[in-house]
């Protein structure tokens, strides 16, 4: 009888697993290794789903007319008008990112760096991940030139590369792949013959809002499958919801057709009461985008405080463009943690930083790099507070480093990065 495939927990649930038993036992911790949003839920959300709480019928496989009536207003506000029809919601968008690699078929290219699940839910689905890596700076889109090299090798070599999964906004890095990298992409995934999955979940919290992020929807829309959800901009991910935006083109409906068989294989329909809360949600009213707002403000506060944190004790950091994520780089200081602590690649240090300082992270080797690769990743979205009311309070206040808990876990990052390295000077000025 064959072996199954071999399924390990996900890296980032399994660090803030670990975390929460030395929190148990009273150990001082600094979680970040999850990308939890730590926000509460919003209460006109809250409402809807307890009004929505005796609709307990499956429902449409696809989804309630009314959520993917509203989440195609969500993406027609964004440049990417799409019918209701060709939109198919499901329990969380890593659930619709899994059943659309099903519904493809075929081994899938996956940018390196990239988020610890593509790679995992490829091979899940019996086929192979093909790693490309990525620009400089540019996180989630493989870099154009190699990836044609690549999908032709691949193919050389017997294999069958049918899709391409993209994230824009990035994680782990941060950043935002530059509008051409998008358009090269879009025009190498047409040559190739690669469907685009491109995960967009972090699309609404890019810093600077006067800068349009650019979709490989817009430049290759016959092939592009967009997703997203609400577990980040609105921070619902125990809500398990998620949308798909399939293309209009025979392309796009034939992956209907097995998205949707697939789906009602899986989980026959997404949670009602939740649905009609998301539908609210993706309609974007004004106390709506007003949260989001101040999340986004709020994100990029934190995330850039403790960047420079970072950048003062002489690590490599990308300018961090978006979302709560840090992919600090500590290359410049190989020789010093070699030989104070011996240290040679992110695997170590992550187990460094989380067994002396009680500071969890990931290592790169999560996210598809090789285990020699000196970078972790940081996510600073559960400093906003232990509490509803601390959290509450950071997202309205105006410089949220002034509030106490969130200046203390700052300031520990700094203090734990300094003896770590043995790097004292003073954090520099914000990124810009």
């Amino acid at each position: 009888m064959p072996e199954p495939t071999p399924v390990t927990l996900s890296a980032t649930l399994a660090a803030d697993e670990a975390l929460a038993r030395r929190r148990r036992a009273g150990e001082r911790v600094l979680s970040m290794a999850s990308g939890e949003i730590g926000l509460p839920a919003h209460p006109a959300l809250r409402e809807r789903l307890a009004a929505a709480a005796d609709e307990n019928a499956y429902g449409p496989v696809a989804g309630s007319h009314a959520l993917r009536t509203a989440a195609a207003g969500y993406w027609e506000r964004r440049g990417l008008a799409v019918a209701p029809e060709h939109v198919v919601a499901g329990p969380g968008s890593k659930a619709l990112l899994f059943a659309l690699l099903l519904a493809v078929g075929g081994d899938v290219v996956v940018p390196v760096p990239s988020w610890v699940s593509y790679a995992a839910q490829a091979r899940l689905v019996g086929a192979h991940p093909v790693p490309v890596p990525i620009l400089p700076g540019q996180g989630g889109v493989p870099d154009p030139d190699r990836l044609r090299e690549a999908v032709t090798a691949a193919r050389a070599a017997g294999q069958d590369p049918r899709s391409v999964v993209v994230t824009v906004p990035d994680n782990p890095t941060g950043t935002v792949a530059a509008p051409d990298t998008v358009r090269r992409l879009a025009d190498a995934a047409r040559e190739l013959d690669l469907v685009i999955v491109s995960d967009e979940i972090y699309r609404d919290l890019v810093y600077d809002t006067s800068q349009r992020t650019v979709s490989p929807a817009v430049h290759a829309p016959e092939r592009t499958v967009v997703t997203t959800g609400l577990t980040k901009n609105l921070a619902l991910g125990g809500w398990r919801t998620g949308v798909a935006r399939l293309p209009h083109s025979d392309l796009g409906r034939a992956l209907h057709t097995r998205l949707v068989a697939v789906a009602s294989q899986i989980w026959s329909s997404p949670t009602a009461p939740v649905q009609a809360a998301a539908a609210y949600a993706f309609r974007e009213p004004p106390e709506i985008t007003r949260r989001i707002a101040a999340s986004r403000r709020l994100h990029e506060r934190v995330a850039r405080a403790v960047a420079d944190r970072f950048l003062a004790t002489g690590t490599a950091l990308a300018p961090v463009r978006a979302t709560c994520y840090l992919y600090p780089d500590f290359e410049p200081l190989r020789a010093r943690l070699g030989e104070t602590h011996g240290v040679h690649g992110g695997d170590a240090l992550a187990q460094l930083l989380s067994e002396r300082y009680g500071v969890g992270v990931l290592p790169a080797s999560a996210f598809g790099e090789a285990g020699r690769a000196l970078r972790i990743r940081v996510a600073t979205s559960r400093l906003y507070g232990d509490s509803d009311e601390q959290r509450t309070a950071a997202l309205e206040e105006a410089d949220p480093l002034s509030l106490p808990w969130i200046r203390e876990a700052v300031d520990r990052v700094g203090e734990v990065l300094a003896d770590l390295t043995g790097v004292t000077s003073a954090a520099r000025a914000p990124q810009s």
